[in-house]
């Protein structure tokens, strides 16, 4: 596979939209919310605290639970090329990689997948930022949420 022009210090991606805009506004909300609280103290006004934080929440668990989708999908997708590309002696142990160490090799070429396996199953890998540390032909990932 090509290398691309993603590396291990600009993988990480910011979805306009809700780091720039939605978390923002319903954090500002709450502080709005709060000091409005402060000024005329009332049952509606804490209601209104419990609210924006309700909103902020409901954001952050959206938030959450689309990476979580995402890496499932990540997982099923490393475990699939890793039957494709990895040699029939380490295909029993693929059961054996965490979620999170599918995550950090997603970004490995096809060439350097198996012996960052080895590594991980080895035990000399054991984060997603240590084996993304590894990766010497970087595989950008521009489909995530």
């Amino acid at each position: 596979m090509a290398q691309s022009g993603q590396t291990y210090k600009t993988h990480t991606r910011f979805f306009p939209p809700f780091h720039f805009f939605v978390a923002p506004v319903l954090l500002i909300n709450v502080f709005v919310q709060a000091y409005l609280l402060y000024r005329a103290p009332g049952r509606l006004a804490l209601w209104q605290v419990v609210v924006a934080l309700a909103l902020v929440m409901t954001a952050l668990t959206a938030r959450l639970m689309a990476l979580a989708v995402q890496d499932r999908v990540i997982r099923l997708e490393m475990r699939l090329r890793m039957r494709e590309l990895l040699p029939a002696d380490l295909h029993a142990r693929i059961a054996d990689i965490s979620k999170e160490q599918c995550v950090g090799l997603r970004f490995a070429s096809d060439a350097e997948l198996p012996g960052l396996v080895r590594k991980v199953l080895a035990g000399e890998l054991r984060t997603s930022g240590d084996i993304k540390k590894q990766v010497a032909q970087w595989q950008g990932d521009y489909l995530r949420a």
